[in-house]
């Protein structure tokens, strides 16, 4: 009889401590999961805050990359010019029809597959002239 009392109170005993282990597992979620939930949103916000800054800086470098570009295309702009102005004045200032026509030429050299149409006798063109 008294292993049987033993044996009883060995049982209430674990559904006790069964009972004492889920309570203080509940109490843990409770106070527990609100915390991880803030945790994790501050995770959150701070990664997409690093996300924004690395996009923001990726903008300003492609902007200062642009910039560059726009400045090295205006120096060549100008320095075509001051080769253009020279070339005007080495001509004395006078473009003759001749000059004219072989700037045309060599500029048409640039171009390729360009169809041209000349006049013939009865000013009618040549079509589909190979070059």
């Amino acid at each position: 009889m008294a292993n049987q009392i033993s044996s009883t109170a060995s049982a209430v005993w674990a559904v006790v401590a069964l009972a004492v282990v889920a309570i203080a597992v509940i109490l843990g979620l409770m106070f527990g999961l609100p915390l991880y939930n803030v945790w994790q949103q501050e995770m959150s916000g701070r990664a997409e805050l690093a996300k924004a800054e690395q996009n923001r800086q990726i903008k300003i470098e492609e902007a200062k990359a642009n910039l560059e570009a726009e400045k090295l295309n205006a120096q060549a702009e100008i320095e075509r010019a001051k080769g253009a102005a020279e070339a005007i004045r080495i001509e004395n200032g006078s473009l003759t029809p001749t000059y004219i026509q072989y700037l045309w030429v060599r500029q048409q050299s640039n171009v390729p597959n360009k169809v041209v149409y000349i006049p013939t006798e009865a000013n009618l063109p040549i079509l589909e002239a190979k070059q």
